[in-house]
């Protein structure tokens, strides 16, 4: 499992698109690695199940078990597996830079979430929450 930080460049770089299916991959991975840090984090050992044919879905099933703010991300992790069917059934697609790019985006977005859920308790009634974050830095500033 690769560290957050390691995570957080993946959300950030440009998926390449001269390999589409591998760039969906790392991204489907790299969502997969952000919620096993959140279930360890919480005591347990991430799943190998599957829902819904994904494992990152079985992985937010994991994370929300007795944490009802976790349900935020549920569906951005359906988009992101939504956006990975798109990418990997038409790999040929006019459009598959868009939909990488999406991916990508939802990816991150996943990525913000969570990792500010590790940050701030209680952190997550809804994907907007992220405010005490925000918030902190600008308590610092003069």
């Amino acid at each position: 499992m690769r560290t957050l930080a390691e995570l957080d460049a993946v959300f950030d770089a440009p998926p390449p698109t001269a390999d589409s299916l591998a760039a969906a991959e790392n991204l489907l991975r790299a969502s997969e690695e952000i919620i096993e840090h959140w279930v360890t984090a919480r005591g347990e050992v991430p799943t190998e199940d599957q829902r819904e044919g994904f494992r990152l879905l079985a992985l937010h099933r994991q994370g929300a078990k007795d944490e009802p703010s976790f349900n935020a991300c549920r569906e951005t992790c359906r988009e992101v597996v939504y956006h990975y069917n798109l990418v990997t059934m038409e790999p040929e697609h006019s459009d598959i830079t868009d939909r990488l790019y999406m991916m990508g985006l939802v990816s991150k977005h996943l990525y913000l979430f969570i990792s500010g859920k590790l940050q701030v308790a209680g952190l997550g009634e809804f994907c907007c929450s992220s405010k005490p974050i925000r918030s902190a830095g600008e308590s610092q500033q003069p």
